[in-house]
């Protein structure tokens, strides 16, 4: 029953980042993803430190708050003359440093510690049982990542015009009269709520992968958005199952392996891809000289 826990745990993890990522991808934002899956840190902790407890809302609205001041300060760096990518840099770092620092002074007496914020903890996600009145409803994590998924592709369905349109051409949307800002902002606070929703299957460090990687495969395969989020999310299911196979023959990491696992599909993706694989094209150029 536990393999039944940890496959949905890992699917629900790659589907609500696989969604979100490829809007990412193409804003040309992936790092920002880094950024904020690194920086929502302290807040976690700070909520955690106030309410004493792992399971309270505070902690998801404090890491969505740590998440859009991220936004907020890169962008804040970047009209001030700062490169794009020092902004970046300078932003999650201190935040993150901020949070590692948070932990080890305050939590230590707590189950949160370096090691669970950075790699996580899926192997045991089945034993963190949610009850309800006395009637055991499963796994915490999965009804987090099943609300959060749920928020995700409620919001994205809603405005996927817009979030198309301020994706491909944000100058075209605001000039129709579409808040850039606002959408930008929404898709920063929604990918706030799958990082900190993730933390406990796979880590700060690891949903990074999950949040791009799947995203970037999507992206060699298909021009077409709404196939592209399909891919994504199929490509980041695929590497859970993938990842957590090889995990158990080689006892490693499981999240670790799972992101392996969308890295080989990437490699794979980048290689044989029928408009843009690297193979696919040496071939087609060798035809057209012959």
């Amino acid at each position: 029953m536990s393999d039944f826990w940890i496959l949905l745990t890992g699917a629900l993890v790659a589907s609500c980042c696989g969604v979100l990522g490829v809007f990412l991808v193409l804003r040309k934002m992936a790092m920002i993803g880094d950024a904020i899956s690194h920086s929502v840190m302290p807040g976690i902790v700070i909520a955690l430190l106030l309410s004493g407890s792992r399971d309270s809302l505070l902690m998801m609205f404090a890491a969505l708050l740590c998440g859009l001041l991220t936004t907020f300060l890169i962008q804040m760096f970047q009209q001030s003359g700062i490169q794009s990518d020092a902004s970046i840099g300078v932003v999650f770092t201190a935040l993150f440093a901020i949070g590692v620092v948070l932990v080890s002074l305050y939590a230590r007496q707590v189950h949160l510690d370096q090691d669970a914020i950075l790699y996580g903890e899926i192997a045991y996600v089945h034993w963190n049982i949610w009850e309800l009145g006395g009637v055991n409803m499963g796994p915490k994590a999965v009804w987090l990542l099943g609300v959060t998924l749920f928020v995700i592709v409620t919001v994205i369905g809603l405005f996927y015009k817009q979030f198309k349109l301020c994706a491909f051409d944000p100058a075209l949307a605001a000039a129709i009269g579409i808040p850039v800002a606002v959408f930008h902002y929404l898709l920063m606070g929604l990918v706030s709520m799958a990082t900190v929703s993730s933390f406990e299957s796979v880590g700060a460090i690891l949903v990074v992968g999950l949040l791009i990687i799947p995203a970037s495969t999507a992206y060699l395969l298909t021009d077409r958005l709404g196939l592209m989020i399909a891919l994504s999310v199929a490509v980041g299911v695929a590497s859970s199952f993938i990842g957590y196979g090889a995990a158990v023959m080689l006892d490693a990491s499981i999240a670790g392996c799972m992101v392996c696992a969308a890295g080989v599909l990437f490699i794979i993706a980048f290689l044989f891809s029928p408009s843009q694989g690297i193979i696919v094209k040496k071939i087609r150029l060798r035809r057209l000289a012959s």
